[in-house]
């Protein structure tokens, strides 16, 4: 497979802590949306380390469903959110660890094959190795049943 770019541009006005930007990619998937620095959650719009968790758990949840088809199995569903933790350290805002849940319904597959697929996802993850983070995750199999009680649609 051919080598290939994205993009995402952003325009910042002001300081960094009390400026705005607005991202936008040719996807329009963002278009002019509002970006800022910190955890305001007063403000609207995004900020870098939810665009990177948004990335990472995305990344992941395809990586984990290659993994699982890889090994002969079709995931029904794959939930992951990334939770990114940014500290304050003497260089600077540092995002200092990425946790993943995955809660994922894959028919016929055991607990070991699932734990299997789910390390290797975590190891082969683009955004995973690009970040080199402290990447952390707790994974969770759900049979059919689990999902029609708790009222989940695949």
């Amino acid at each position: 497979m051919k080598p290939y770019t994205r993009q995402a541009a952003v325009t910042w006005r002001g300081t960094h802590h009390r400026g705005r930007g607005v991202i936008t990619t040719p996807s329009a998937v963002l278009k002019r949306g509002s970006c800022f620095f910190g955890s305001s959650q007063e403000r609207s719009g995004t900020n870098p380390p939810e665009l990177i968790a948004a990335a990472h758990a995305g990344s992941f949840s395809m990586t984990l469903a290659n993994e699982l088809g890889e090994a002969g199995y079709r995931p029904e569903q794959i939930q992951t959110i990334a939770t990114v933790t940014m500290e304050k350290m003497v260089c600077g805002w540092t995002m200092t660890q990425i946790h993943l849940d995955i809660v994922a319904t894959v028919s016929k597959v055991s607990p070991c094959d699932f734990v299997d697929a789910t390390l290797r996802a975590k190891e082969n993850c683009p955004i995973s190795r690009l970040l080199k983070a402290n990447i952390s995750m707790r994974a969770q199999l759900l049979n059919r049943r689990a999902i029609k009680q708790k009222g989940m649609t695949s």
